[in-house]
């Protein structure tokens, strides 16, 4: 699909579309689905999105309408890239700027060779602990809620994939980085055992999602941009339904 079939403006939602939105700091992915969803209204739609973005998180949420719901399992499998920057030499309890650093390390021993050379580390097949506070769910609970309650929870090991893991800019405490991986890979968690490879801490406090399988932030919509094309598109349906046709 490409950007000018993405862009288009006339929708056939019942039937089934995929959407690609720029999601907001701030903005959980379920509060995006809600935000369309209620854009629909009176129309009964199901709505979903393939791959949660954390609420610190901005960059491509792949939304699907109708029908195209039924196949949000695979673009939920396929490949994703991000960008962000990681602070070096402290740690939070979230592995992200939710929470407020809890501990504090020394960075004066750390080169910019010894920081390069530590991606090679997490490069191909490994395995890495989800956040304590992650939306993975453990007894029909997620574990942020539990984590927010102060409850210890066991976390297990997960198997993912990183194809590629580039530093693009050092400028402690900040470093900028682009990794290509799997679905279900947890920034924050590699982040986190980044810090701890260069006996170190760090953590993420910025992430962007740029691309998913073959499609990309660059041809997104704004969340409000697309909120007022399907308003506009009730508009016209309730004068003329043939119009909204695809």
């Amino acid at each position: 699909m490409d950007a000018q079939h993405i862009k288009k403006t006339n929708f056939d939602f019942a039937a089934g579309e995929l959407l690609l939105v720029d999601k907001p700091v701030g903005w959980t992915s379920f509060d995006v689905v809600g935000k369309l969803r209620n854009s629909f209204k009176p129309l009964k739609l199901k709505v979903g999105h393939a791959g949660t973005l954390d609420p610190l998180a901005t960059g491509l949420l792949i939304i699907c309408t109708g029908k195209m719901t039924k196949q949000i399992d695979t673009f939920q499998a396929e490949e994703k890239e991000y960008t962000g920057t990681m602070i070096l030499g402290a740690s939070t309890p979230s592995y992200d700027m939710e929470t407020e650093p809890d501990l504090q390390f020394d960075t004066s021993h750390i080169t910019e060779e010894q920081i390069k050379a530590a991606c090679q580390q997490f490069t191909g097949d490994i395995q890495q602990y989800p956040p304590a506070h992650s939306a993975i769910k453990i007894d029909g609970e997620r574990l942020y809620e539990k984590a927010r309650r102060g409850e210890e929870v066991e976390l297990r090991l997960r198997s993912v994939t990183i194809s590629e893991f580039e530093i693009t800019r050092i400028e402690l405490p900040e470093i900028d980085f682009t990794v290509v991986c799997s679905k279900g890979t947890y920034i924050r968690s590699l982040v986190h055992d980044f810090g701890k490879a260069l006996n170190s801490g760090a953590y993420l406090s910025k992430l962007r999602r740029t691309r998913s399988g073959n499609y990309r932030v660059a041809d997104a919509w704004e969340v409000m941009e697309l909120v007022g094309i399907i308003r506009e598109q009730k508009n016209i349906s309730a004068i003329n339904p043939e119009s909204v046709k695809s």
